[in-house]
């Protein structure tokens, strides 16, 4: 689903209807006021985003979509009036993936949001399958492998791989790993991280030697990902 975030109701029709007729489903909002309940109903696969919105402006819902972890990887396409480079630098640099300068044609939108969709999808499909010597950790399959061989592992200890081999070298505490894998709140004690840690490193075998104990502090993935 594509979603149009545009407070010109005649613009945000034609552009629901332009995507619509290129076969995408389409949706639209007229500020940012509604985003937030339309990305809890559908995460949409790229968001059309106006710079000049009434209330919010668009360089500060771009902010919070990166901001979030649960909206970061959405594509966004902003749309800037035309001559405003300044708009169209800052948006860039704060990750939008491309824009527009209005006025623009439907044809020429389009067109850019289906170049924006396959880079996105290339993107997506290289960063399912993270590598570290040996070991690799398949995101779409939600599969891990080492020399070759599947090994089973639990859905904590899964994620908790996923979590240091997404962020190899950064250093997490017991407690944060409980706040993130555990979820927040969660009454058990920093033990059982590490339990979790010594299964996991056993079931990984030579691999688990990747997962180091940081005295004092808690562990890290050591190593380059790939």
């Amino acid at each position: 689903m594509i979603l149009c975030i545009e407070d010109d109701p005649a613009v945000r029709d034609l552009m629901i209807y332009a995507l619509n007729s290129a076969g995408f489903e389409a949706a639209g909002l007229e500020d940012g006021t509604g985003l937030l309940p339309a990305l809890k109903k559908e995460k949409p696969e790229l968001i059309m985003l106006d710079i000049m919105l009434p209330g919010e402006d668009g360089i500060t819902i771009l902010k919070k979509l990166r901001g979030s972890a649960a909206t970061a990887d959405i594509p966004v396409i902003m749309a800037t009036a035309k001559g405003t480079e300044y708009d169209k630098v800052i948006g860039l640099d704060l990750g939008a993936d491309d824009y527009l300068a209005k006025p623009y044609g439907m044809m020429e939108m389009v067109s850019r949001v289906k170049a924006v969709l396959r880079r996105a999808g290339a993107k997506k499909a290289a960063a399912e399958v993270l590598r570290l010597g040996k070991l690799e950790l398949n995101i779409g399959s939600h599969t891990v492998s080492a020399g070759g061989i599947r090994i089973e592992l639990t859905l904590k200890e899964y994620e908790m791989l996923h979590l240091f081999m997404a962020n190899p070298g950064k250093v997490f505490t017991r407690d944060q790993l409980l706040d993130k894998i555990w979820e927040s709140g969660y009454a058990g004690e920093t033990r059982t991280v590490d339990v979790h840690i010594g299964t996991l490193r056993t079931k990984l075998g030579a691999s688990g030697a990747y997962i180091e104990t940081v005295r004092g502090v808690g562990y890290r993935m050591n190593g380059s990902i790939s």
